[in-house]
């Protein structure tokens, strides 16, 4: 659905790739994957919670790691159970996982909201169109379209 909703409200694929991939950076930057949450400085961790990818991640670890009570041996540390680990160190609760739900649910809601708004009401095709279609008058008093050269292609 975000794709749909970044190519819905750009003129053109390639400025929705660039817009795609520059918040995608971010949501992985920030998705708790390569820092984990309790490691992402406190004035940031508002992203955190931004980003759909680190509801996904945090979705996909609680609910299949999250009820596992048998114990893991860490090097250098004693061991604990695996839900107690997960819970300190990456700061994600098994319990969390209804408004995971919801969240996914929410960030559903609002692409495609987004998407049915840019479709409808953000007509880019038009606006080009009518432009090129200014260039193609005939010349008066010519039998043929003339093209001429000196109006700058507006895409």
């Amino acid at each position: 659905m975000y794709g749909m909703m970044v190519t819905a409200l750009t003129p053109d694929y390639q400025i929705a790739d660039i817009v795609s991939s520059f918040f995608s950076n971010f949501w992985n930057l920030f998705s708790g994957f390569l820092i984990p949450r309790p490691l992402i400085p406190i004035w940031w961790r508002w992203y955190y919670w931004a980003s759909p990818v680190a509801w996904t991640i945090y979705g996909i670890f609680a609910s299949q790691v999250g009820d596992i009570t048998s114990e893991a041996e860490i090097t250098g540390r004693s061991p604990r159970p695996v839900n107690e680990f997960i819970k300190d160190e990456l700061g994600l609760d098994h319990d969390f996982l209804v408004p995971v739900v919801f969240s996914h649910v929410g960030w559903v809601f609002l692409f495609f909201i987004m998407f049915a708004y840019g479709i409808k009401f953000i007509k880019f095709q038009r606006r080009n169109q009518e432009l090129i279609n200014e260039q193609r008058t005939p010349a008066p008093g010519s039998k043929d379209l003339h093209f001429p050269t000196n109006i700058p292609n507006p895409l």
